[in-house]
Parts: structure tokens; C-alpha cells; sequence
């Protein structure tokens, strides 16, 4: 039996789903298109032990002439499904009666779930469920996802779905769901709460703007403090103690040298493994995503995972929209930068939510030119932190990466052609996140990061290694001196860690730690190797999502704006530091 999970936007589906299905979770693309959908599955209620496979739909507002891909996909997926589970916001039901009555007019058995009834009697919203159901003719169940409310009832009632008995002229629906809530719902006066006023406080600019600042620095603070104890207490230790003597070991049996011990497990220091320098497939292959890269990234999408789900991501949304229509695009841009920050990759595949061609190329070509993903950030932070240097590299990294972004949004949105569209946005409460369903989402996006992490950076030690033994890096150096060492103020050597970034930007990080660099050398390294080419998997995401010419023209602004930006910061630093 097929499920379909369809609601509005921001009506608490993914913790419906999340509540109804196992940790066994799948999330892939409609075929033939870019659209991403989850599916999971659930045992039924019943003696035979029938599994039902729950597919959630992308949220969306109407079925009538869909205006967007996902909108054209559900519609689809609609002639696929057994039953439809319509997931409706209880604190907005005249809303979501819209969809409800598309739905009842296409005749599929219909179950609907009141979500977030705890909040609709906190707002003063009474809703006679009873008599709701009667009025439509399907099952009506009072849920409250984040807590469990309400769902053995709804998976029970689940058999009792059928098509609705509601009868309305298509004309006249708006007139049709007035009478619906004139017969069920009731409002009382409602007192405002500290979380109504925290909510208004959060997109108002005057207070909103410094309690953005707040979040986004405890956040990163969060990120930087986790990332570094579990490298310290955990993951280096582990390696250090367990998995450097078996490769020492290994290392004996072919001798300390030859091609394939330097490929396997790298050049040895002082007769030690150096998990930073030795650059071999077992050791700096995986001590790069293991050790020094998936704690921060951890810690970063167990940050973002709670942002989202407690509802600020909109609330932040708004407050940069006014900024974000300077540049070209508008507050809804927030997300992929956000998730940029995670990994360039699905950055870029979340800039589908930007309604226009323009809108998409200057949010992506903004992204990945000036957000470095957390796993080259974690490299960076140990690379710009290392000696005596503390904070300054870093804050000089991210200061010069901000400007960029404005000054190169502010250039795009007067060359390129268009307009940037106004900002439609459902602003839900703030709530408690669901443990579980964050959980689960932190559980998809690790595993997901492994599955993409680890072989890109074992290839890129791997051609790493193969263009220094055959003597390719010095060629490239030799090459590329009047530019790299000219212009940026880079030693020749550095034009390996460039080559590499191109496959991986955080093994070419950890490429420029035996370079011995000063410290401005570091930062402009860091800026150059964040802004130019994007890695090989961002890269082929861009050409599938803007296309080839598209992705040739944003290539471009990535080369030019880099070379000016490092050649102006090697001028600027060599007066400053």
C-alpha cells in the first residue's frame, strides 16, 4: 500500500513522517527530474502484518494549474498513491481546506491529520473535529506530531480512508470553506505568550537583527567548540592510538618506502605516521573526513537540523530579504547559503526553491564562491589557528568572503537581466524540535556525507600523490609561477593544493600544511581556494542544475573574481601585517 504524505509548506509533514516511519528512509529525485521526495515505510495495524511504503510529497499550496515543478510532480504522484494522508496546520484550517477540497475533488481515499492541535488551543483556536468529519466524509484525527498526540488514532484510522462525500461547485470553493469554518472552528481571546512576542521580536529589524547575530554566533560557537572536542577527546586519539601502529606495521612490510607504500599509507616523518603530511589513502585518506572533517560537520547539521525545525530558518529568511533583493534574489536565498556551509552540493540543489533562472544562477554562483563548505572550514580553522596566529586569519578569511559576496551580488544584479521576485514565505511558530525526527534528519545528512566524503577525498590523495610522482605538480608549478607566486604571493608549490581543490577543497587545505606558509600566505591560500573552481561534485551539480552554458559563465566570474580578489589581498596584507 502506498501513502502519500501531502500538505502546505511548514505544516509539520517531515515530523508526521517522521513519527510514522522507521529509521529505513530513502530520499531520491522524481524520475526525470530535479525534485527530491522521501519515502519510508510502517507496519499497519493489523493481524496480517501489512508494511505500507509513506511517501512524502513536497509541500505545496494547490493542485490547480501547478505553478512550480514540485507542485506538477505531486499532481503526479497523486494517480500513484492508495490513499492520501493530508496533513493540514490546525492554527491555519482555512488555508489548508483549499488543497483539502482539491484533493476531495479527484476522488482518492482521504485521511486527514489536524496537526498541531496544541498549538491551535494555545492560540485560542477551538475546532469541532466531529463535526468536521461529518461535513467532509472522510476521517478528521486531532495529531500533535512533535509530541505523539493523536497518532495511534490516525494509523488506526488509516483503513478507514475513503473518498470524501463533501459536494461544492469549484467556483464557489472559497464560499464553500467560509461555511465549512463557520460550522467548525471558533476563536477565543488569546493572551500573548513569551514565544508570541520572542516571534514577533525575531523579525522586526531593530530587535531581530541583533537577535540574528546572536543566533549565528552561538551557532558557530557551537560548531567551533564541538568539532574541536571531539577531535581532541575522540577521533585524533583513536587514531593516533589504534590506527597509526597498524599502519606503521604495514608501512614494515614493504620497507618504509616505494610508490605503493607512499600511495597506501604516504610518506613516513621522523619514522612516525603523520595524519596531516603523509598523504597516503589509509592514513591522511581517511584521517581527513574521519577525524579532522565529520566533526564539524556533525556538529554543523546538528545545529542547522534544530534552526530549522524550531522555526528561526524562516524568521532569518525575512530579516535578510531587504539585503538579499540588493543582491539580486531575496530572503529565501538564506537556505542554500546556510547549506553551504554544510556542503556545497546540496546548497546548490536547494536553490530550486528560487522562482527564476536569475535568481538561481546568482544564488549559486554567490554560494559557492563565497561559502566554504564545513568540511574545507574545518581544515581551515586548524590551518589559519595553527602557531601563534589565534583569530586573526579567520576573521580577515571570512571578512574578505562577505565582501565579496556583496560587492559581487551587488555587480550581478546589475548586469544580469531580470528582476528579483518578491518573497512568499509561511512563517511557522516557534516550537520545540522533535527529538526523534532531528535525529533522524542528522542520521540521513551524516550518512549522506560519508557516502560522498570519503571516496572524493581518498581519489584526491590518490592523484595527488600520482601527480607528484611523476613529476606533473612541479610542471604545473613551473607553469602557473607568474600567477601564482606574482599575483597571489604564493610559494610555487601551492599550485598543487589548487589542482587537487578542483577534486577537494579541504585535502587541498590540508595540502598547504607543509608548505611552512607565513600567515599571510595562509589567508590569501584559504580565500583562493574557497572562491575559485568548486570541487568536482559541486561542479557537475551546477551543470545539471543551470546548465552548460550557464555553468561556463559562472566559471568564469569564479576565475576573475578570484584573481582580483587574492591579488588585491596580497597588496592590502603585505601593508597590514
Amino acid at each position: 500500500m502506498k501513502i502519500l504524505l501531502i500538505g502546505n509548506p511548514n505544516v509539520g509533514k517531515s515530523v508526521v513522517f517522521s513519527r510514522l516511519t522507521g529509521t529505513n528512509v530513502i530520499a531520491s529525485n522524481y524520475p526525470g527530474t530535479t525534485v527530491e521526495f522521501t519515502k519510508g515505510y510502517m507496519h499497519l495495524p493489523s493481524d496480517s502484518g501489512e508494511i505500507a511504503e509513506i511517501i512524502d510529497i513536497p509541500g505545496i499550496y494547490t493542485l490547480d494549474e501547478p505553478s512550480s515543478k514540485a507542485e506538477q510532480v505531486a499532481l503526479e504522484m497523486l494517480e500513484q498513491g492508495d490513499i492520501v494522508l493530508n496533513v493540514v496546520n490546525a492554527t491555519a484550517l482555512e488555508r489548508g481546506l483549499n488543497l483539502t477540497l482539491q484533493l476531495l475533488q479527484r476522488n482518492i481515499p482521504l485521511v486527514i491529520a489536524l496537526n498541531m492541535w496544541d498549538e491551535a488551543g494555545h492560540t485560542g483556536i477551538s475546532i469541532d473535529a466531529e463535526k468536521l468529519e461529518q461535513t467532509l466524509g472522510v476521517p478528521c484525527v486531532p495529531t500533535t506530531a512533535v509530541t505523539g498526540q493523536g497518532f495511534k488514532e490516525l494509523v488506526s484510522r488509516i483503513k478507514d480512508a475513503k473518498p470524501g462525500t463533501f459536494s461544492f461547485n469549484d467556483d464557489e470553493r472559497w464560499q464553500a470553506i467560509g461555511n465549512i469554518i463557520e460550522k467548525t472552528e471558533s476563536i477565543i481571546r488569546h493572551q500573548h505568550t513569551f514565544r508570541d512576542k520572542l516571534a514577533d521580536a525575531s523579525i522586526s529589524p531593530v530587535s531581530g537583527l541583533p537577535i540574528a547575530a546572536a543566533v549565528l554566533y552561538v551557532s558557530f560557537l557551537i560548531i567551533r567548540t564541538a568539532g574541536e572536542a571531539l577531535i581532541t577527546y575522540v577521533f585524533s586519539p583513536l587514531f593516533e592510538h589504534l590506527w597509526a601502529p597498524v599502519l606503521l606495521k604495514m608501512s614494515s612490510w614493504f620497507q618504509g618506502r616505494g610508490i605503493i607504500h607512499d600511495i597506501l599509507i604516504g610518506r613516513l616523518s621522523n619514522g612516525e605516521i603523520d595524519f596531516e603530511q603523509s598523504f597516503g589513502l589509509l592514513s591522511t585518506g581517511l584521517y581527513v573526513p574521519v577525524a579532522a572533517v565529520f566533526p564539524y560537520v556533525c556538529a554543523f547539521y546538528l545545529v542547522l537540523s534544530f534552526l530549522e525545525d524550531s522555526g528561526y530558518l524562516p524568521r532569518l529568511a525575512v530579516l535578510a530579504d531587504n539585503l538579499m533583493h540588493r543582491l539580486g534574489i531575496h530572503g529565501n536565498a538564506i537556505l542554500p547559503m546556510m547549506l553551504g556551509f554544510g556542503c556545497n552540493v546540496p546548497g546548490v540543489l536547494s536553490t530550486r526553491i528560487m522562482e527564476t533562472d536569475r535568481e538561481r544562477f546568482i544564488t549559486a554562483t554567490l554560494m559557492v564562491i563565497s561559502v566554504p563548505c564545513m568540511a574545507q572550514l574545518g581544515m581551515i580553522v586548524g590551518l589559519l589557528q595553527s602557531g601563534q596566529h589565534g583569530m586573526t586569519g579567520l576573521t580577515i578569511l571570512f571578512a574578505t568572503l562577505l565582501i565579496v559576496w556583496i560587492v559581487l551580488g551587488l555587480i550581478l544584479n546589475k548586469t544580469i537581466k531580470g528582476e528579483s521576485m518578491e518573497i512568499f514565505l509561511e512563517i511557522p511558530p516557534y516550537r520545540i524540535p522533535y527529538i526523534r525526527g532531528l535525529a533522524k534528519k542528522l542520521w540521513m545528512r551524516i550518512v549522506w556525507f560519508f557516502k560522498d566524503a570519503i571516496p572524493w577525498v581518498i581519489a584526491g590523495v590518490f592523484i595527488a600523490n600520482i601527480l607528484y610522482v611523476f613529476g606533473i605538480i612541479n610542471f604545473l608549478g613551473t607553469l602557473a609561477a607568474p600567477v601564482v607566486s606574482g599575483v597571489l604571493g604564493l610559494p610555487k608549490d601551492a599550485v598543487g593544493a589548487l589542482t587537487i581543490g578542483f577534486l577537494r577543497k579541504d585535502v587541498a587545505v590540508g595540502m598547504l600544511v607543509p608548505l611552512h606558509m607565513n600567515l599571510r600566505q595562509l589567508i590569501i591560500a584559504s580565500v583562493v581556494l574557497t572562491m575559485y573552481f568548486p570541487c568536482a561534485a559541486t561542479f557537475a551539480t551546477l551543470i545539471r542544475e543551470l546548465g552548460l552554458k550557464a555553468m561556463f559563465k559562472s566559471a568564469l566570474i569564479m576565475l576573475a573574481a578570484t584573481l582580483i580578489t587574492g591579488g588585491l589581498l596580497n597588496l592590502v596584507l603585505k601593508l597590514a601585517l
